[in-house]
Parts: C-alpha cells; sequence; structure tokens
C-alpha cells in the first residue's frame, strides 16, 4: 500500500474522525463515535474499511492504529514513485500515473501490463492476501478522478496475472513482486 492509497482510504471524513479518534485513543466503537461526533452505524462502516486497509486493528473489539503497517507504506512510498530522468518505462509511468493517481490505461499490452505492475507493486503487499471489498477501495483510490474504473483495473490485474485471486481473496503474485 502506498501513501497515495492510504490517502485515498482517509479521503471520507467519517473514517478521517473515526481513524482520528482512535489515533487519539479510543479503542471501542462507542468510544470512538464519540470522539468522532459520529453516528455509531456509520462509526462501525468507517471502523471496517480502516480495518480492511490495514490502517486500524480490530483484536475482540479493542481498535488501534496500526503504526508498524504505516511506517512500512512510508517506507514503500519512496520507492514506488518513478526515479526522475530514468528510461522508457519511466516516461511511460509519468504519462500514466500522475500524482499518485492512474491517469488512464494504456491501449497496449505490454504498455498496461508495465503501468498495472507498478499499480500493484505500490499497492498489495507481498505474502498478504485482500478481500474483494479492500482490493476495491484501494484500487478506487488510484482510479479516483481519472474517469478510469476500478473494477476494470482489478479485472486487467487478474488477467494479466498480476494478481491472483481465490475463494473471494486477492493477492500479488510473487513473480510480480519481484520484477523491477
Amino acid at each position: 500500500m502506498t501513501a497515495q492509497t492510504i490517502v485515498g482510504i482517509l479521503a471520507d471524513s467519517v473514517r478521517l474522525r473515526v481513524f482520528s479518534a482512535i489515533v487519539l485513543g479510543a479503542t471501542t466503537l462507542p468510544d470512538a463515535a464519540r470522539a468522532a461526533g459520529t453516528a455509531p452505524k456509520d462509526t462501525a462502516a468507517a471502523v471496517r474499511k480502516l480495518v480492511a486497509g490495514e490502517l486500524v486493528t480490530d483484536d475482540d473489539g479493542e481498535l488501534r492504529p496500526n503504526i508498524a503497517y504505516l511506517r512500512a507504506a512510508a517506507r514503500r512510498t519512496a520507492t514506488v514513485a518513478p526515479a526522475p530522468g530514468g528510461g522508457p518505462e519511466t516516461s511511460l509511468l509519468r504519462t500514466f500515473v500522475v500524482d499518485g493517481r492512474l491517469r488512464s490505461l494504456p491501449a497496449q499490452l505490454e504498455r498496461r501490463r508495465t503501468v498495472l505492475r507498478h499499480l500493484a507493486q505500490g499497492t498489495f503487499q507481498t505474502g498478504h492476501t485482500y478481500d474483494e471489498p479492500a482490493v476495491n477501495d484501494l484500487l478506487r483510490a488510484w482510479c479516483e478522478g481519472s474517469g478510469t474504473d476500478h473494477v476494470a483495473v482489478r479485472r486487467y490485474l487478474i488477467e494479466l496475472q498480476i494478481l491472483d485471486r481465490g475463494d473471494g481473496r486477492y493477492w500479488l503474485r510473487d513473480d510480480t513482486a519481484q520484477r523491477d
């Protein structure tokens, strides 16, 4: 997950307020709702999204910010952005990925594969599985404002064998994670 994806998850005002309440010490749903000033139903929905996005852990109803995961995401973000002045792949990424957002998808298959591999490497953690709503949220953050459909991106990630899926779970393929 990249910093841009985390920002995408927190772009919803209710989720941001609930996350802030948890970071500031709320450890239960009622405490988070009270501190955030949100309805219990909205708070529960926000917590589900925050847990699915791994920003918060829920250990038998005890909510905690996932600080280690946020630190790891911050470290990975520095390695995901295209390096300035690089070769043709860097130029390709600059064309289709702008400010951490997917601008559009290339029509040419190999170029599309390169852009989607970059997106997947910056979004999905090796060895981790994601349910479909979490995948949709992560991809929606990349596609927001671009006119590119996150469902189509998810389908391409499967078709191009960048992600695998089974039993309602998705994961980054090992051979995708090892490529540069």
